[in-house]
């Protein structure tokens, strides 16, 4: 009688298991997906899961990190004072737009939607790390605009929450996109044209 010989499982891939959480996170939002729903994804049990990244909330900040590495909007280089101001923020509007609805399935911008999540911790992680990107709008606007620069700042970080949150809902993109450029007409009067 011979010993049967089992087949070893292969190794499991962290950085893979993150993209594939993102997709999850991203697609149904944090308070939507379980650690259920995520172990089935990545075809593990639960204390394989805990030992890879910790928690089911570490796991959605590396997630997030990964969204912001891979698919945020590169704020740095929209902004790059080529265009007066006003059209250089109008074009962001649209452009966040266009990304927000460019999957049928994973809307909206994940960190956005990360800070709307129930759970605190989950909450906080995306607000730390959606604070880059609020620096980067706050420092850009108060390079032009320095005597109203928090007034804008708040305007355009508003605007880009709810151009995510009714991405998320569904609403198409051209929709979006008139929004988006409807909106970016108010800075017209924060940026008047030089002479």
């Amino acid at each position: 009688m011979t010993a049967k010989v089992r087949k070893r499982r292969p190794a499991f891939d962290r950085e893979e298991g993150v993209a594939i959480a993102q997709n999850l996170f991203h697609e149904r939002g944090y308070d939507a997906v379980s650690v259920a729903d995520i172990t089935q994804a990545l075809d593990i049990v639960p204390p394989s899961l805990y030992a890879a990244y910790g928690s089911k909330t570490e796991l959605f900040e590396r997630a997030m990190k990964r969204y912001a590495e891979t698919e945020m909007l590169p704020l740095a280089d929209i902004l790059k004072n080529e265009r007066p101001p006003a059209e250089e923020l109008s074009a962001l509007f649209v452009l966040a737009t266009q990304q927000y609805t460019r999957h049928d399935t994973r809307r909206g911008c994940m960190i956005t939607e990360g800070m709307r999540a129930d759970d605190k911790t989950a909450r906080l992680k995306a607000a730390a790390l959606a604070e880059n990107a609020n620096t980067t709008i706050r420092d850009y606007i108060a390079a032009h605009n320095p005597a109203e620069a928090e007034r804008i700042t708040d305007y355009v970080l508003v605007t880009l929450r709810g151009l995510s949150s009714y991405a998320c809902l569904g609403t198409p993109a051209e929709r979006l996109i008139e929004c988006a450029r409807m909106a970016g007409r108010a800075f017209e009067q924060d940026f008047p044209a030089k002479a």
